[in-house]
C-alpha cells in the first residue's frame, strides 16, 4: 500500500491556511489543500458524474464505496464548482485518504486519542464502555452532549459495538488486524459550554478513536499503518493486562478466568516498549522526554481489588462531581505506581519514568466483574473508573475544569 507521509503539504505561506490533521488518516496538510467531492446530481447543463471506486477511501481505510469523483479546489471556501460537471458542492473532503470531513473541520478543535494494548487486554470492550459513560453519565455530569459526528460512526456503534454487549450481554469479539489497510476510527462530538464575549456559548471538540487490535505492534510490518496515528495523536491510552503479570496472577479472585499464558511479545513492558519506539520516532529527538500524554491503564481491576487494603482509592466509587479530580488522581497514580513494583519489578515504572514527561496510572474496569465461560456478561455492565484517563486527558487539554491537588499533575520522578 502506498501511503503518503504523514507531513505531507504543511502550509509553505499563510494564505495555506492553519495545519491540520484528518481525524481519519491521520495525515497532515494545509486548509487550502482540503479536497471537494462532486455531489453526483445534474449540473446546470443537466451533465452528471457518474460514481465510481474511491482507490484512497479503499487504500488507507478499508472502505470500498462508489461515490461521485474528488476535485482539487481551494479548500478554504466553503463550497467548489466541479470542473466535469459544473455544479456546486459544498462535500469537503481529506487531501489524502478521500474521508469526508465533519462539519466545521478546521473552525473545531480536533483530538485524536490512540487507544492501543496488547491481545485480549479488553481494547474494544473499554472503547464501547467509554464511549457510553460518555454519552451518559459522563455527559451528565459536565452537562455536555457526545455524539457521533459523521453517518459511518453513527452507523456502526450501536449495532457493532453498544447493542451486544449492553443489550445481548455478550462480550465483543477481539479487534481483527489491520492486514495492510488501516480501520476507519470512530469519530465523536464532544460539547460542553464555556463564557465568550456574548455568554455562553457551545465548545465543540472533536474526537478520534482508533482501537488497533494488539497483533498491529507485534513488528515492523504493521509499524508503518499504526505510526500514521501515533504520530499526530493528542494523546495516548495504553491497557495494559495486570493478569498477564505474574505477581498479580496469584492474587487474582477466585473465579477469575486467567488469560493463557502468552509469548514474550504480549507481556505487559513490551507492549510497552513498542508504543514507546514510535512514539520517539515521532518526537525526532533521543534527548528529549515524549511530551505526548499518556495514560496507562490497568484493566481488569475488579479481580484484584479484593487483595487490597480498605484504605486503597482503588476502593473509592467514582466521582459525580463536575470537574476532575486532580488529588483522588495522583492518589490513585501513587496506588497502581506501588502496584507495578509489586506485581511487575518495576519495569513499566522504570521505563514510563525514563521515557515521558507527562504519565498518569490508573485502574479501570469495564465490566466490574468477571465475564462466564461462554462470554456473557454477568449481572450487566459496571464500569468503575472507565472514564477516568481520558477525564484527565481533557482536562490536561483545557476541555473539562480540573481541581488541582497538592501535587504536580507531572506524578512521575
Amino acid at each position: 500500500m502506498n501511503l503518503l507521509p504523514a507531513n505531507t503539504w504543511l502550509p509553505a505561506n499563510p494564505l495555506d491556511g492553519p495545519r491540520l490533521v484528518c481525524p481519519y488518516c491521520y495525515s497532515v496538510f494545509a486548509e487550502r489543500r482540503i479536497l471537494f467531492r462532486c455531489t453526483g446530481r445534474p449540473g446546470p447543463l443537466g451533465d452528471a458524474c457518474p460514481p465510481a471506486e474511491d482507490r484512497s477511501l479503499r487504500e488507507h481505510l478499508g472502505r470500498r464505496e462508489r461515490l461521485p469523483p474528488v476535485f482539487e479546489a481551494n479548500g478554504r471556501r466553503p463550497r467548489a464548482v466541479c470542473p466535469a460537471c459544473s455544479g456546486t458542492t459544498d462535500r469537503k473532503v481529506c487531501a489524502v485518504c478521500h474521508a469526508r470531513m465533519p462539519v466545521n473541520f478546521g473552525r473545531m478543535r480536533g483530538r485524536t486519542i490512540a487507544l492501543v494494548g496488547a491481545r485480549d487486554s479488553g481494547k474494544t470492550v473499554f472503547m464501547t464502555v467509554l464511549i457510553h459513560e460518555l454519552r451518559n453519565r459522563v455527559g451528565n455530569r459536565f452537562n455536555a452532549s457526545v455524539g457521533g459526528s459523521d453517518d459511518h460512526t453513527r452507523h456502526r456503534f450501536g449495532p457493532d459495538y453498544e447493542s451486544p454487549l449492553y443489550e445481548e450481554g455478550r462480550l465483543l469479539p477481539a479487534t481483527r488486524r489491520a492486514a495492510g489497510a488501516a480501520r476507519a476510527p470512530l469519530l465523536f462530538r464532544y460539547t460542553g459550554r464555556g463564557r465568550g464575549l456574548t455568554g455562553i456559548r457551545p465548545r465543540h471538540t472533536l474526537l478520534s478513536f482508533f482501537d488497533s487490535a494488539g497483533e498491529d505492534l507485534d513488528d515492523e510490518e504493521s509499524v508503518e499503518t499504526n505510526l500514521r496515528y501515533l504520530r499526530n495523536a493528542d494523546g495516548v491510552i495504553l491497557l495494559l493486562d495486570p493478569l498477564q503479570m505474574d505477581g498479580a496472577r496469584r492474587l487474582a479472585a477466585t473465579g477469575t478466568r486467567l488469560p493463557a499464558p502468552s509469548g514474550p511479545e504480549n507481556r505487559p513492558i513490551h507492549m510497552l516498549e513498542r508504543v514507546t519506539e514510535l512514539l520517539m520516532r515521532r518526537e525526532g529527538s533521543p534527548n528529549q522526554l515524549i511530551r505526548v500524554p499518556i495514560a496507562v491503564c490497568l484493566t481488569k481491576i475488579d479481580a484484584l481489588r479484593g487483595a487490597m487494603d480498605e484504605g486503597s482509592p482503588l476502593h473509592r466509587p467514582q466521582s459525580d462531581e463536575p470537574y476532575f479530580d486532580e488529588s483522588d488522581s495522583q492518589d490513585v497514580h501513587a496506588q497502581v505506581q506501588q502496584l507495578l513494583h509489586l506485581w511487575d519489578g518495576g519495569g513499566i515504572d522504570q521505563h514510563v519514568g525514563s521515557h515521558y514527561r507527562n504519565a498518569r496510572y490508573f485502574g479501570v474496569s469495564s465490566l466490574g466483574g468477571a465475564p462466564s465461560d461462554d462470554n456473557r456478561v454477568q449481572g450487566g455492565v459496571r464500569p468503575y473508573r472507565v472514564a477516568d484517563p481520558f477525564l484527565w486527558m481533557l482536562s490536561e487539554f483545557g476541555i473539562v475544569p480540573s481541581r488541582s491537588g497538592p501535587r504536580s499533575s507531572r506524578a512521575l520522578p
